[in-house]
């Protein structure tokens, strides 16, 4: 793969922390051209996971104890990609991406992913009380990773003390909106909508 960094003022969209404290930047990885068909789900994990592997790309991360760094990538079929860094202790608080299809796979480090079983509805609720059953936990070690479909609701933490985690990120459509959920117990608030005139 190769690499051809740029100074970009993009933030890294859901994903990203509410106040980032680093770098964006961007970058290109190849990837093998399909025509103009969207990508699947399994294809974006598939450019994620090559991303990963990409060791003088990931070595283009600069990372910053006190905040998650990220350079923003060229992902395949116009698809929103994104290589982030995250200190101890890190995450993305509850979330979900809309109608975008998604993938994400740990580049070094491990991420924990915790997640919702159940499909909720997408609009015209505030607070939703969660049935027994729907939580999934995850671990992802480096090299492993998982795609997800639309209205994924997640969060994802580096819950080291002491070691950075690296990620690639990948989204298609790019994300037209974030939702941002607070979590008591069994019950799930919506909190926020984020759009992306939000990030830039």
């Amino acid at each position: 793969m190769s690499v051809s960094p740029a100074v970009s003022s993009s933030s890294p969209s859901a994903s990203a922390p509410s106040s980032p404290s680093a770098s964006a930047t961007s970058a290109s990885v190849d990837f093998p051209a399909r025509g103009s068909s969207a990508p699947t789900q399994s294809e974006l994990l598939d450019f994620a996971r090559r991303a990963a592997a990409d060791t003088e790309l990931v070595a283009t991360l600069p990372l910053d104890p006190e905040g998650r760094t990220w350079v923003r990538l060229a992902g395949p079929g116009g698809s929103e990609a994104w290589l982030i860094g995250w200190p101890p202790g890190t995450g993305t608080g509850w979330h979900d991406h809309a109608d975008s299809v998604g993938a994400f796979v740990t580049a070094s480090g491990e991420l924990r992913e915790y997640s919702l079983s159940a499909r909720l509805p997408t609009d015209g609720w505030k607070t939703l009380e969660l049935t027994d059953g729907v939580d999934r936990e995850r671990r992802l070690p480096s090299g492993k990773g998982r795609s997800f479909g639309r209205h994924h609701v997640h969060e994802v933490l580096n819950e080291s003390v002491e070691e950075h985690a690296i990620s690639v990120h990948a989204y298609y459509p790019p994300l037209p909106r974030i939702r941002r959920y607070s979590r008591t117990g069994r019950v799930l608030r919506l909190e926020h909508v984020e759009r992306p005139e939000d990030w830039q």
